[in-house]
């Protein structure tokens, strides 16, 4: 069974299935795995320490895989300069390349006339109307059932697809509470022409950095495992509840402002429980998605099963036959 769509067709991939950024884990190993399996894997940029890093990166992905994946730039959470990571994915020949958070401006500005396809993350359908004016090939929509930091209106997939649908010409892709092969049909139900997960690829075999306690913590979670902080500082995000994220909940109820809260949402603490397993001193970004994931396939096996419950949905629809 094909699964041709606008998403597909601009990308040169099998399957319209795109692995989000996933700060600190989207390296090489994970999104060779997810190209390689027909959908579009991701390198997270803004997370290497170096453009020398994002080099290695990159050459790692084609020793692995001949298929197509993207390079992944969330400016709008670390306030740094990126325009020379996007300068080695140019070298590097990278065809595909997204961009979340921040004003993207710069970096349409940078791509320009370069040849490259460019996906952006928006949570709002004012976001995509202002994607699409700059220039993006396709816009990703992410709901507020998404792990990582979402928009600040708390509309769900659900009602956001479609309006962002209805609301744009180039194709949408749908993210927030994805997980299975059923919600890849919702998404198509809705008028979107793919799909973009990330929490459910965290527990994956090939997602090498993350730590046991983390993926462990993904599927034994319920839908309602997850809570919302910084939604205070302006800059809502989902993560797994836990001690950690308890404690920033009750500073940002006494008022805390940024420079209070700052040690407690870095990247560091970040990578304390992602990378480390310390679940005391750290936390986890997540989507309510957790209450379906339970187990921690290979990529490979994953996609091959959203593809059956897929097909299996779109014989089901056949209704005149």
């Amino acid at each position: 069974m094909e699964w041709k769509t606008r998403v597909t067709e601009l990308l040169g991939i099998q399957y319209p299935i795109i692995q989000g950024g996933l700060a600190y884990l989207a390296y090489a190993d994970l999104c060779a795995a997810v190209s390689e399996a027909g959908g579009l894997g991701q390198i997270t940029a803004m997370s290497l320490s170096s453009p020398d890093a994002l080099r290695t990166e990159i050459k790692k992905v084609k020793e692995m895989t001949d298929k197509p994946f993207g390079v992944n730039f969330a400016i709008g959470q670390h306030g740094r300069p990126y325009s020379h990571l996007v300068d080695v994915a140019l070298e590097e020949g990278v065809k595909v390349m997204s961009v979340t958070g921040g004003n993207p401006t710069p970096f349409f500005d940078q791509l320009k006339g370069k040849g490259v396809k460019t996906l952006v993350l928006v949570a709002a359908k004012r976001q995509a109307q202002k994607a699409e004016e700059l220039g993006a090939d396709a816009v990703m929509v992410v709901g507020q059932e998404g792990g990582g930091h979402l928009g600040r209106d708390d509309v769900g997939t659900m009602v956001l697809v479609p309006r962002v649908v209805d609301s744009v010409s180039i194709p949408v892709i749908a993210s927030g509470g994805i997980g299975d092969g059923r919600g890849w049909m919702a998404a198509h139900a809705l008028g979107a022409e793919g799909i973009e997960m990330g929490t459910r690829f965290i527990a994956t075999k090939e997602c090498i950095h993350a730590s046991d306690a983390y993926k462990d913590a993904l599927m034994t979670s319920s839908e309602t495992g997850t809570t919302v902080i910084k939604r205070t500082l302006g800059a809502p995000a989902r993560a797994l509840k836990g001690p950690w994220t308890e404690q920033i909940l009750a500073l940002e109820a006494k008022g805390a402002k940024y420079e209070q809260l700052k040690s407690y949402i870095s990247g560091e603490t970040n990578r304390k429980f992602v990378h480390d397993g310390d679940v005391e001193s750290g936390y986890g970004w997540a989507g309510q998605v957790v209450g379906l994931i339970k187990d921690n396939p290979t990529v490979e096996e994953l996609i091959g099963r959203m593809v059956n419950e897929a097909e299996q949905i779109r014989n089901g629809w056949n209704f005149n036959e």
